[in-house]
């Protein structure tokens, strides 16, 4: 098993490719004007087609966007997913599938086990799911503050969920955050940033190190006990 990993949240050029150089899977761009990781669509779609360029799969993260939106997104940016990380319905997650012709990603907030029963109405919809932490009380962000959830609840998943873990991730406890959740895939912002929005290149390092520290660990774990 290889985790993929999402570096989201990228604004420079040399966070671009510094996420190449690690061989990151993904990386997302945000379309929310609230957050300090906000890019303008110029700006994204620059930095989308050197992530093109170096092999990334580029990611558009939006959040209750209206078509007029989307559409400005998707025609200068290009992405090769679409990031709902709103409220969307899954009619909406439908709508907006088939409007782009592109792969889905939803995502949920969760600090209960309660909450991923969310994810039933989007299956068949979404193309894979995001587990976020639920925003604490105050904030104006759905995702990117910095906090996590009790990552025991994905164990009530369906072993053929495709999703990513989010929420609070650091080089410093992604490796227990896999695991105890076996996620395929992880997504990580503000774990890798020195301020908000600023993404530091050597934390970049030591997260994507302690993420293949972790998947080498979990695969000679499961070859031992076979």
């Amino acid at each position: 098993m290889t985790i993929q990993i999402k570096i989201c949240g990228l604004s420079t050029p040399e966070a671009v490719d510094r996420a190449a150089d690690l061989d990151a899977d993904m990386a997302g761009f945000i379309f929310f004007e609230k957050s300090p990781r906000h890019v303008a669509i110029d700006t994204a779609a620059t930095l989308a087609e050197r992530a093109r360029a170096r092999g990334l799969q580029t990611v558009a993260v939006t959040v209750d966007m209206d078509d007029a939106g989307l559409d400005a997104i998707v025609t200068g940016m290009k992405p090769d997913w679409l990031q709902l990380h709103g409220g969307e319905s899954p009619a909406r997650a439908a709508d907006v599938k088939a409007r782009y012709g592109l792969p889905v990603m939803k995502a949920f907030a969760i600090r209960d086990a309660s909450d991923l029963t969310r994810i039933e109405p989007y299956r068949g919809i979404a193309d894979r799911f995001l587990f976020d932490a639920k925003p604490p009380k105050g904030s104006d962000l759905p995702g990117g503050n910095g906090v996590s959830f009790d990552w025991r609840h994905l164990a009530t998943l369906d072993a053929a969920t495709s999703y990513m873990l989010s929420g609070g991730l650091t080089k410093d406890n992604v490796g227990e955050a896999l695991s105890i959740s076996r996620a395929p895939g992880v997504d990580v912002s503000s774990g890798v940033e020195s301020a908000p929005g600023i993404k530091d290149l050597g934390m970049m390092n030591d997260f994507v190190r302690a993420v293949r520290d972790a998947d080498k660990a979990m695969a000679g774990k499961g070859r031992s006990q076979e």
